[in-house]
């Protein structure tokens, strides 16, 4: 049996929609979101095989509440999970809550990285996509805090967009990220060595 269920909020309404289906390659079930999405069960899901991403950029999660493993969902289609987080990042097997980015503004996007948590020690300003800290003179491989000033940004682990993924926002926490912590919530390690805008 295939529902077309469509799941609206107003205040986001024609700038987000995602349509997410319960088998790969957009077979069986599917559910077309407009907003945020904290538990798929909730819609009948188990979990999310593909996706179609056709407005908006989103932060999809591994686990429900928006826990778990996090990463960047941009316009495009992503026929299995291990699409979701793009040929660079660890395997992920499941998507089970998701959200629109709401202040990804591609052309004006700035942030403040420091060395050491609290926003202490070596700072670094940033308005384009760096796929090495280290090649821009960065002095070594981890970021301790930052600020975001308008837009939001995709930070990876490991140089070349790679390894887990830390979506930071202008509005989430009110754009402060005091400790490496505060990155996610599968955050260990302030090891952050890339980092790009993310597009609208």
């Amino acid at each position: 049996m295939r529902d077309n269920m469509t799941h609206h909020c107003t205040k986001f309404s024609g700038h987000w929609k995602i349509i997410v289906y319960d088998e790969e390659c957009f077979q069986g079930r599917h559910h077309e979101f407009t907003s945020e999405c904290c538990n798929v069960m909730e819609f009948g899901f188990e979990t999310v095989r593909s996706l179609r991403v056709e407005s908006g950029a989103w932060v999809g999660y591994e686990h429900a509440s928006y826990q778990g493993q996090q990463f960047i969902l941009e316009r495009g289609e992503y026929p299995q999970c291990n699409a979701f987080g793009g040929s660079n990042a660890y395997h992920i097997e499941r998507m089970t809550s998701f959200r629109p980015i709401a202040c990804a503004n591609h052309r004006e996007c700035r942030m403040t990285i420091y060395e050491r948590e609290n926003f202490l020690g070596r700072k670094g300003e940033l308005s384009d996509d760096y796929p090495s800290l280290q090649a821009m003179g960065w002095c070594n491989n981890e970021v301790g805090s930052l600020r975001i000033q308008s837009g939001a940004f995709v930070c990876y682990q490991y140089p070349g967009y790679r390894g887990y993924q830390y979506i930071m926002e202008c509005d989430r926490h009110c754009g402060e990220y005091k400790h490496f912590r505060e990155f996610g919530s599968h955050c260990q390690t302030p090891q952050i060595q890339s980092i790009r805008r993310i597009q609208q």
